[in-house]
């Protein structure tokens, strides 16, 4: 007897947030959905966001606000909603680190960026604050700047990744590709696993980096991914009052971004970004330690963080390709060609994962793909259940 054919509405492969999120809003609606992961859930790009949830507001200072960025400037309200449980996805479990999330600048921001945040384009998005209002790290009398709040939040990824996972866990399996292979007949795409085959309607994939191999694995070459590599570091210390920030230097990109996260120790660490990571991808880690250390002591030199020990962390954020790298400010949905069934999606952000949904959403609608009827995944067991990845801040601390 031959391995059994299971025919689904969709098959995804990937589970970070693309996957994770999309995987639930389609399963809501009532579409019968599975979703693959090679290694564990949220690995790789998604474990290492820093949960911002932001609306755009860093583009628009660089003078890059164009329609697509207007799409990024709903997503807070849109997680908000989700939060609350009111959206197409529940995120009632996902814990927030911070309801708020600032901008300023050690020296002062200029006359000309002072006014743009007062400009009727930016009106309830950016408040400026008092210094009574202050996050504690800038309530120093040494603190010569101006601070801003944000519309932005900040999410715990780790439970971000396990609210989304909980919720549709009977759908979510294991893949090994040294025993799975994904083909293309007559033009569809086909899952062939040791649990049977899989013949899914549509193919979404939403695998980040492993994009790229599993469009080449299908015989295609399109759409094609670009990758923007970037070095974090982390810093863990004693210094307890939490920030979650940029701050703003001499260029339309932040100089600094700070996120603060707990180790599982409840230890207190600064992941930091910003230039400092994008213009440090490639250097050793030791030299970016010491530029981050330099920064940390000239922005922020009345904070004592006590006993330090430091990290980096390297990864290539995955993009569908563009001129010059230039930096994608939207989701973006293709199709991959010569495979009739078979879509690539990257959120290009952690903030745009709802946009992502939403135009897959489209995409299937366009396909006249509707939810069918239901498939019994049992066949599908004995691949077994991916599990959570860790943060960073454990691993490489460990």
């Amino acid at each position: 007897m031959g391995s059994p054919v299971l025919h689904t509405d969709i098959a995804i492969i990937g589970g970070g947030i693309a996957g994770l999120w999309t995987l639930n809003q389609l399963r809501n609606q009532g579409f019968n959905a599975v979703l693959f992961e090679q290694q564990a859930l949220g690995s790789a790009q998604t474990i290492a966001s820093q949960g911002m949830i932001h609306g755009g507001i860093k583009y628009a200072l660089s003078g890059a606000w164009s329609g697509s960025s207007e799409a990024i400037s709903a997503m807070p309200g849109i997680w908000r909603s989700c939060l609350r449980g009111e959206g197409k996805v529940d995120l009632r479990a996902c814990k927030v680190l911070s309801e708020n999330f600032y901008l300023w600048s050690h020296t002062g921001l200029t006359s000309r960026v002072s006014s743009f945040f007062a400009s009727k384009m930016l009106r309830g998005r950016v408040h400026k604050l008092k210094r009574a209002d202050y996050p504690e790290p800038l309530r120093s009398p040494q603190f010569k700047g101006q601070a801003y709040r944000l519309v932005d939040l900040v999410l715990d990824v780790p439970s971000l990744v396990q609210a989304l996972a909980g919720q549709h866990s009977d759908a979510v399996f294991s893949i090994d590709w040294a025993t799975s292979s994904l083909q293309v007949e007559d033009g569809q795409a086909v899952l062939h696993t040791p649990a049977g085959e899989l013949r899914p309607r549509q193919l979404l994939l939403t695998a980040g980096t492993g994009n790229e191999r599993l469009i080449q694995a299908m015989g295609a070459d399109q759409p094609a991914m670009q990758r923007r590599p970037l070095q974090q570091v982390l810093v863990k210390h004693d210094y307890q009052e939490p920030f979650y920030s940029h701050c703003m230097g001499g260029s339309a990109a932040p100089r600094l971004t700070i996120s603060s996260h707990r180790s599982a120790s409840g230890q207190p660490v600064w992941y930091l970004g910003g230039d400092l990571a994008t213009e440090g991808a490639d250097a050793p880690p030791q030299e970016l330690i010491t530029k981050a250390r330099q920064e940390l002591d000239e922005l922020l030199p009345w904070i004592d963080f006590g006993e330090c020990q430091w990290q980096t962390l390297r990864l290539d954020r995955a993009e569908p390709r563009q001129s010059a790298l230039l930096r994608p400010d939207s989701a973006f949905i293709g199709e991959v060609n010569n495979v009739d069934n078979a879509l690539v999606a990257w959120p290009t952000k952690l903030s745009l994962a709802p946009n992502l949904a939403d135009e897959i959403d489209a995409a299937l609608a366009q396909r006249g793909i509707a939810p069918g009827p239901c498939t019994d995944l049992s066949e599908l067991q004995e691949l077994g259940r991916p599990g959570m990845a860790q943060p960073c801040w454990d691993t490489l601390f460990s």
